[in-house]
């Protein structure tokens, strides 16, 4: 609005003819002209493993130019280097971002990875603000170098010149958006020989996988390892949608570590782990083989069938056959403490909450997201504004528009061949057969509705790979959900194996 005042204001200075024909031109250059990357650099120190770290943050854009060099997009990140390192070689790099699609990376920023942490209620709800937000002892900045991405529609993100936010939402055009970023700072900031590392969680994992693939394969790019925290390779074994059985046997030893931590169980079992054995076994085994049957399954089968899901889920043997021996995630958070008229959590399925509907079929929140999100995304802006300088003329988005995620487009071309829904699981296997020195470490909360483990050991063991590429993939289990750093038990935990695979460990 101020340009095209004072270009009116001009044009009524001067004589007509000159003005009529440069006014155009002026106002059409500054409407043409990109922004500028922007750099706001902040000096601090924190203590890790009981020492002193000093290292600059900068939250940051940068201009991402697409394949053929035009700007395509404001990329914002926050970048945390070690000070004083005299050779880049020396020194890892790691990018990290969270999934979605359709979120910003203030969730692994602030709760696990960046030198400052926000401290929320494990398995229950934080109490309103003033959120602690204190210095992270359990930070990888003591092995890596850390650069925060948000892709675009999340953050302060956003397409520029010809292009539009939508070009950006989609399997693929994510994948080479978010490898451009990464191939575009090595370059811009002299780590082209340090060890390259990527970190995704969610939906950043399905990201992660392709994106590895992407960078080695078409940008020369190699890469020391991929952390894949609640893995998400092949979306269609998380999803109920009608005609998909691989759901509900991958999805029932989570029920069943819900349903022991919940105490609903009508036999409870002093150990878990033993009974979540019994629970992958029964699973892959009898239950896979009666959901084959479909309508084929006989009735003292099917009932031999609903007393076991009663013994490994708790939920009545009414209400499973009345499901059709196929209770969905959102039915079991919905009906599990149903009498209590509480709600389990999907992100992480230690958490309750009220149940608004006590005949709701399925779950109509999830409590964990409702217990966490609010001191999140206070305690970022506050820290993102006011101890990093960011300007706080710019909308941060904490997740990206309604439209984003209706607007996604799932499919995807990978090395096999194109896919109808995302599937990046044969990314990997590529990535790992093309670069057979890199490594894969895979962390996993065993009361994670949203990806469950046996699905994670489902797509792993999938990847048709030779035994020496396999044995170069790594599982970590922690007493948690999704998000397992909320816990702090399981954030140390989750330090100590990043921190060894990042030594290369």
């Amino acid at each position: 609005m101020m340009t095209r005042s004072l270009s009116l204001l001009a044009l009524a200075m001067v004589p007509a003819q000159p003005l009529l024909a440069q006014a155009p031109a002026k106002d059409s250059a500054e409407a043409k002209a990109p922004p500028k990357p922007e750099q706001y650099v902040t000096r601090h120190t924190v203590t890790i493993g009981g020492r002193s770290l000093a290292y600059t943050a900068t939250a940051g854009t940068l201009i991402l130019r697409d394949k053929d060099g035009e700007p395509s997009a404001v990329i914002g990140y926050i970048a945390y280097l070690k000070q004083d390192v005299k050779d880049p070689a020396t020194r890892p790099i790691t990018f990290a971002y969270n999934g979605g699609p359709g979120s910003s990376s203030i969730w692994l920023h602030m709760g696990a990875l960046g030198p400052r942490r926000i401290v929320v209620t494990d398995a229950g709800p934080t109490p309103p603000p003033p959120y602690r937000v204190v210095d992270n002892e359990y930070s990888v900045l003591d092995k890596t170098d850390l650069v925060m991405i948000d892709p675009v529609g999340t953050g302060v993100s956003k397409a520029i010149g010809k292009k539009k936010d939508k070009d950006f939402w989609g399997v693929d055009a994510d994948i080479e958006e978010m490898s451009r970023f990464i191939h575009q700072y090595v370059t811009e900031n002299g780590r082209w020989n340090s060890p390259r590392y990527l970190l995704g969680e969610s939906y950043g994992s399905t990201r992660s996988a392709g994106m590895v693939d992407y960078l080695q394969s078409q940008l020369g790019m190699s890469f020391n390892g991929v952390a894949l925290v609640s893995l998400a390779l092949d979306i269609e074994a998380l999803f109920d949608w009608p005609a998909n059985e691989r759901t509900f046997p991958l999805f029932l030893p989570t029920f069943a570590a819900t349903s022991w931590y919940h105490k609903a169980l009508p036999a409870q079992p002093a150990q878990l782990a033993p009974f979540l054995d019994e629970a992958r076994a029964y699973a892959l085994g009898p239950y896979t083989a009666a959901l084959m049957k479909g309508d084929r399954l006989g009735p003292v089968e099917r009932d031999s069938v609903a007393q076991q899901l009663h013994r490994f889920t708790g939920l009545s043997v009414d209400y499973i056959l009345k499901a059709n021996l196929r209770v969905t995630e959102g039915e079991y958070t919905a009906e599990l403490l149903r009498e209590h008229r509480e709600t389990v959590g999907r992100l992480d399925s230690r958490y309750v909450g009220g149940t608004f509907d006590p005949l709701t079929q399925n779950a109509e929140y999830d409590p964990q997201s409702a217990s966490i999100e609010a001191a999140y995304t206070a305690a970022f802006l506050d820290y993102y504004h006011r101890e990093l300088n960011f300007p706080t003329d710019r909308e941060y988005r904490v997740s990206g528009p309604d439209e984003l995620f209706q607007a996604w487009d799932f499919k995807h071309r990978a090395p096999s061949g194109r896919q109808g829904f995302v599937n990046t699981a044969p990314d990997l296997a590529h990535a790992l057969q093309y670069n057979p020195k890199l490594r894969v470490l895979v962390l996993s909360g065993l009361f994670d509705l949203a990806t469950p483990f046996l699905a994670t050991e489902y797509t792993l063991s999938h990847l048709g790979l030779p035994p020496e590429a396999s044995q170069r993939i790594a599982n970590k289990y922690y007493d948690a959900g999704h998000m397992m750093y909320v816990n702090e038990e399981s954030l140390k935990q989750m330090k100590a194996d990043l921190g060894a695979f990042l030594a290369g460990q």
